[in-house]
């Protein structure tokens, strides 16, 4: 039987090196790895533990926006004051991983990493226009969190590369964001269907910008660009509202699966596209 190695590295540069090696597979919070180490479906050589490379771990604001290190858990993303009322649909959308106990481990880094096309975190930061600082044996490199993942399970992450952190960009006034999803049972369950919507108002309470992301409809991720567009210039009128559950509709390339049909998931992303707008619309300050 072959021994697995575990590696803590406190250097990124050792951290590369360790993470190059065949085998090898990083460790944020755990939660995904050791649940596959267990059922015998990952079979790694050696284990790079993250956590204890500087800037891994805490949340900074920097230039108008934040900056969250890779294995930061949800339970101290959803402690961060300010980064709350920046940000409380990507706050929301990251706390609903898992249960409570869950939360004290499980990473951005780790959702995003294991590559689901149901994974919660992942809508709000496409929507919130997030990227992710990626460190790798040819140094730094910055990518939009949508071009992370590249079908289920796989991601465009090279060998030796990992995240290092996540970058929200600044907010202006009278901005906000929601994250909503459906399950099956009230809690600690996959996505059928996951929506987030990003936006800004003007002076005079209409839409100046918008994003709209996806989840659980395709096989990564969508942005929806669409989506977003419906909504500029309007103050969420129904029809408005219309446009942008169509655009949702447009967008998905589901599968059928026990937890729903491909014609329910395309309903139910138009459905919640709209209710995720609403509620960012409220907290960005609009009356319609």
């Amino acid at each position: 039987m072959s021994q697995l190695a575990y590696i803590a590295p406190t250097d990124s540069q050792d951290a590369v090196r360790a993470l190059s090696a065949d085998g090898a597979r990083p460790l944020g919070g755990g939660t995904d790895l050791l649940v596959q180490l267990r059922a015998g479906r990952a079979k790694p050589r050696a284990i790079v533990d993250l956590k204890r490379l500087p800037g891994l771990v805490g949340i900074r604001e920097e230039s108008g926006g934040f900056v969250i290190g890779a294995a930061t858990s949800g339970a101290e993303i959803g402690e961060h004051p300010s980064l709350r009322t920046a940000w409380p649909g990507v706050v929301e959308a990251a706390n609903l991983i898992g249960s409570t106990q869950v939360q004290g481990r499980a990473t951005l880094a780790g959702n995003l990493c294991n590559a689901s096309p149901a994974a919660d975190s992942v809508p709000a930061l496409v929507a919130a226009r997030a990227v992710c600082v990626i460190l790798g044996p040819q140094g730094r490199r910055e990518t939009p969190v949508e071009a992370l993942p590249v079908a289920p399970g796989r991601t465009s992450l090279q060998p030796g590369e990992f995240v290092l952190e996540f970058r929200l960009p600044p907010r202006p006034p009278r901005s906000a964001d929601a994250y909503l999803r459906l399950i099956p049972r009230t809690e600690m369950d996959i996505a059928v269907v996951g929506a987030a919507v990003s936006l800004t108002l003007d002076a005079d309470g209409a839409v100046s910008a918008a994003e709209l992301a996806l989840g659980a409809v395709a096989p990564t991720v969508l942005r929806v660009e669409a989506g977003g567009g419906a909504l500029v210039g309007s103050r969420l009128d129904e029809a408005a509202l219309e446009a942008l559950a169509t655009a949702a509709r447009a967008a998905c390339r589901p599968i059928s699966d026990k937890r729903g049909t491909a014609e329910y998931r395309t309903k139910i992303a138009g459905v919640l596209a709209r209710r995720a707008a609403l509620i960012a619309y409220e907290r960005a300050g609009g009356q319609r």
